[in-house]
């Protein structure tokens, strides 16, 4: 058996007293797509920014290739990685937020080459080359000399998108990339996130777009209060939910 590409193993998270991430454990294959559903306020965000160790955790472990990320341990000990070295692996893992987060004073194309210049030091053509291709994927090649302002919701999140492959990242991680989108342009980046899919891009997505997650999703989580309540293939969390949370929240929302 292969080593999964993602190990979450009985991790916790506090913020003060509040228990935000209450012993989560799960594992993602390789190439695999995990959606996480769930409501507002069930831990879905924290444990994706704890993932690229974007938030510390409490207790536990989570692994990505097979690295500690975060940490290094020494005997049953752990201790916070330098920043630096923290930021090292964060390269390697993509992540694309609800709001775009791109450099209003660059066009699109120097947003993308952005990373691979600054932190990959990658070669000035080369990084336009691999740039025009990602933009090329999500559709935006008549765009590249445009700012985020002249862009519509969904144009930027693809760009977004576009920025966080630049770096070639073993794991992408979304937040909910659609909810700050106008209901028309939603589709536009869900087909973005579909074709990664395909490509055997590994991804674990926070989404509220529950047909979405029944398509592409190879697992499906639903949290609440920290904890998952309920796991398995989409179409049996989805058609055939067990909990009577899940059925509650599901009622609600399908």
């Amino acid at each position: 058996m292969s080593e999964p590409m993602v190990k979450i193993d009985s991790v916790y998270k506090k913020f003060g007293s509040n228990l935000v991430l209450n012993g989560i454990s799960v594992e993602v294959k390789r190439g695999e797509v995990l959606c996480i559903i769930g409501p507002s306020g069930s831990g879905k965000s924290t444990l994706l920014r704890c993932i690229n160790h974007l938030e510390t955790i409490s207790a536990g472990r989570i692994f990505v290739d097979a690295n500690l990320i975060g940490y290094r341990q020494s005997g049953e000990s752990l201790y916070e990685l330098h920043p630096r070295d923290a930021a090292k692996q964060r390269r390697e893992i993509g992540m694309v937020f609800q709001n775009f987060n791109l450099f209003a004073h660059l066009t699109v194309l120097e947003n993308v080459i952005q990373a691979p210049l600054t932190v990959g030091k990658v070669a000035r053509a080369l990084a336009i080359e691999e740039a025009k291709e990602l933009i090329a994927r999500v559709g935006l090649t008549a765009k590249l000399d445009s700012y985020p302002a002249e862009l519509s919701g969904g144009q930027q999140q693809r760009v977004a998108i576009a920025r966080a492959l630049a770096m070639k990242p073993k794991l992408m991680l979304f937040d909910e990339p659609t909810s700050a989108l106008d209901p028309e342009l939603v589709g536009e980046v869900l087909d973005v996130i579909r074709d990664l899919a395909d490509s055997g891009m590994t991804m674990i997505v926070v989404t509220h777009e529950i047909g979405f997650a029944r398509e592409v999703g190879d697992s499906l989580i639903f949290m609440d209060a920290g904890e998952i309540v309920e796991a398995g293939s989409p179409r049996d969390v989805l058609l055939s939910p067990q909990q009577a949370r899940t059925q509650e929240f599901l009622s609600k929302v399908l």
